[in-house]
């Protein structure tokens, strides 16, 4: 009598249940999803090599994937995310073979533990000064008309670092009787395909506001956003060419 192979590998006997429980719910939701790991490395900001390695138990994903592996199967990422974060306590404890060693160089798992104590903790330092620079650059318990901005868009001085299919967060708030995500307070920035910035996030945000999808809201002004931009302009009886400019941005500010 013949067997069928199974669909996944068997994961390593050394990995603590708790893992194991996060490993089983992603390789479920992806198998409903019928998406192969090639289609997750096109839709998420992560490769297929790295998708094949957190869904054989190897490494952890890290939260960012898992969230984003639920956004791209059509589901609600919070049950997952606390499964994430047990299981990120359980890999923080050492997952070495039975035997108590690592399985790189033989280290005993408490000789680990402690090196691993001492990185998050140098970690967490560094980061922590950063926080502080930023805070006293920024300022960011003052009103947001009096950050420093650049006068001819609005901007704020803050860098922007485009992150290739990474969605940003989009709360559109009404301010002095206009709209505004917070990104950019520009009225005049004139927009066309391969423009990048906040000025860029901050019209994404306020097209899917209005019900124009323009993809991913990621800071990049692509041909998704460009066709929302079209839509959006013939809605308002505008000039349909794509280019976002001052009668678009007081469209989109209403």
């Amino acid at each position: 009598m013949g067997w069928i192979m199974p669909r996944w590998k068997e994961l390593p006997a050394s990995l603590d249940e708790r893992v194991r429980q996060l490993v089983v719910q992603l390789r479920r939701l992806k198998d409903r999803s019928g998406l192969s790991l090639a289609s997750l490395a096109v839709k998420t900001s992560y490769s297929r090599s790295s998708w094949e390695r957190y869904l054989n138990g190897k490494q952890l994903p890290p939260s960012d994937a898992v969230e984003e592996l639920a956004r791209v199967c059509g589901t609600d990422p919070t049950r997952l995310l606390v499964l994430h974060e047990v299981a990120a306590e359980a890999w923080s404890e050492g997952m070495g073979a039975g035997d108590g060693t690592d399985d790189v160089g033989g280290l005993p798992v408490r000789d680990r533990a402690r090196r691993t104590t001492w990185v998050l903790v140098a970690t967490v330092v560094a980061l922590a000064a950063a926080l502080v620079a930023v805070l006293v650059t920024t300022k960011p318990w003052q009103d947001d008309d009096a950050k420093p901005a650049d006068s001819a868009t609005g901007n704020t001085q803050t860098p922007f670092i485009f992150m290739q299919g990474r969605a940003r967060p989009c709360h559109v708030q009404r301010k002095n009787g206009e709209l505004r995500v917070g990104y950019s307070a520009t009225r005049t920035t004139l927009m066309d395909l391969k423009s990048s910035g906040w000025e860029v996030l901050e019209a994404q945000c306020l097209l899917k506001h209005h019900g124009f999808d323009p993809g991913i809201p990621d800071g990049s002004y692509g041909e998704r956003s460009k066709k929302a931009a079209q839509d959006f302009q013939k809605d308002r009886g505008l000039v349909v060419d794509g280019v976002i400019g001052p009668d678009t941005w007081g469209e989109l500010r209403r």
